[in-house]
């Protein structure tokens, strides 16, 4: 939970250059990839992180620039046709959730807010959630683009091609 909105906007920015590592290094050619046709594909789980920016800030009574959605947090508009078009969206959907929450005084963060029609959550906890659930995805990203050959990008540590790079051998499995 975060307490101070300074810490919050630091961890944030990182967090925004972590998920934007990972959309630029999916093709365009692998963003249909899914683990089974009932499952999100890459560019509609990018699509979904630029709508989690928009719908749980709204329960917070902040207005972030992104696309419109239902009382579900799903975009009312169709997921763009290309990853470069999802990438541009969720950077625009980032930098007016900062925007917004620079109104916000670290007190602020103490307010609680009914979320989902049911829960209480303190606004620091809210903020904490959101990152945490923009992670989550990041890692189902990651792993259908290792099932797929695809190179990760490092965010929290060193990926198995970066131990080679830093002539420290491969990790054992």
């Amino acid at each position: 939970m975060y307490r101070c909105l300074e810490d919050f906007r630091a961890q944030f920015q990182e967090e925004v250059e972590d998920t934007l590592k990972v959309l630029r290094a999916i093709p365009e050619a692998s963003a249909s990839l899914a683990v089974t046709a009932a499952h999100r594909d890459l560019r509609r789980m990018a699509w979904h992180l630029v709508e989690s920016l928009v719908s749980l800030p709204a329960q917070l009574g902040l207005q972030v620039d992104g696309p419109a959605t239902d009382e579900q947090g799903s975009a009312r508009e169709p997921v763009p046709a290309t990853l470069s078009e999802v990438c541009a969206r969720y950077q625009r959907a980032a930098a007016s959730l900062l925007s917004e929450v620079a109104a916000w005084r670290d007190e602020d963060l103490q307010i609680e807010d009914t979320m989902f029609g049911h829960l209480r959550w303190a606004r620091g906890y809210s903020l904490r959630a959101l990152e945490m659930h923009q992670a989550h995805h990041r890692g189902q990203m990651t792993v259908l683009m290792r099932q797929a050959g695809l190179r990760v990008p490092a965010f929290y540590g060193p990926v198995l091609e970066d131990w080679a790079a830093m002539a420290m051998g491969t990790p054992k499995v």
